[in-house]
């Protein structure tokens, strides 16, 4: 799976196993960044498109944050040293790239782990280039990014700070995630500032840490009763409610996941 999503549908599978759909070096490109094997500046902007956050590599210019910008480079480091002899590719590096993103990207927005399912502020990470990694460059890139888009289209622009964006008990609406349409599964995913039938209210513990995966089903079945009670709270305990869940397999469990997200019906 190639497709970025939000955090609010993250893929933990499709992002552990790559963290790009192919070879590029994005738009605009800075000569001095293509194959550089220092790592780059944390706090960096640059205008990215759908296109450029799908690649495994980037070497967009950056730009002043000042202006128009749709990424933002939230967090920097090196890989594991036990990965200094690992495939440019494998599953290892994708893996280890990820966790430090993931962990890095609560941390930046001031979030708690609920927030950060249900906003549709996201993600992705970018590593050094072939000839880079070659030469030993070992380092990772996190880009924040306000969304996703369809091919084509912007991406959304972000504010000129982000940094503890989400340290709210009530975020924005315009960072947080709603659906359009009949059905949880079957909606739009917009902005909660848009106009919207579902709201991701909350979210729901299934497992703890160190327990197996028990299985679809139960994961699915426990979901199901810990939010029709959860959102019935959420509605001050309203007798006539609607509400839907997202919940995840055992891909994402293994990644740590112990989390789904449960919705309600809130036309605006």
């Amino acid at each position: 799976m190639c497709a970025l999503t939000g955090a609010f549908a993250l893929s933990l599978a499709a992002l552990l196993l790559t963290s790009g759909c192919g070879p590029g070096l994005g738009a605009d490109v800075d000569p001095d960044q293509v194959d550089a094997v220092s790592a780059p500046s944390r706090g960096a902007c640059r205008v990215l498109d759908a296109h450029d956050v799908r690649l495994t590599t980037n070497a967009t210019r950056t730009v002043s944050c000042s202006k128009r910008h749709t990424a933002e480079t939230y967090a920097v480091g090196e890989l594991p040293a036990a990965l200094d002899h690992a495939a440019y590719d494998s599953e290892e590096v994708a893996l280890a790239g990820y966790r430090a993103c993931n962990d890095a990207f609560a941390e930046h927005l001031g979030a708690d782990e609920s927030v950060v399912m249900r906003t549709v502020l996201t993600w992705r990470w970018f590593r050094p280039s072939e000839k880079a990694w070659k030469k030993g460059a070992r380092w990772y890139r996190c880009d924040l990014l306000a969304g996703t888009t369809a091919a084509g289209h912007d991406l959304p622009a972000l504010p000129r700070r982000t940094e503890g964006l989400l340290h709210s008990s009530k975020p924005a609406d315009r960072w947080m995630v709603c659906g359009r349409g009949p059905s949880v599964s079957t909606s739009r995913k917009v902005p909660c500032s848009r106009p919207h039938d579902w709201r991701a209210a909350t979210t729901i513990k299934v497992g703890e840490p160190g327990e197996a995966y028990p299985g679809d089903r139960e994961i699915e079945v426990k979901t199901h009763e810990y939010c029709r009670t959860s959102i019935s709270a959420w509605l001050n305990y309203a007798v006539d409610f609607q509400f839907g869940y997202t919940w995840f397999h055992k891909d994402e469990w293994e990644a740590g996941n112990r989390r789904s997200v449960c919705w309600a019906r809130t036309e605006k």
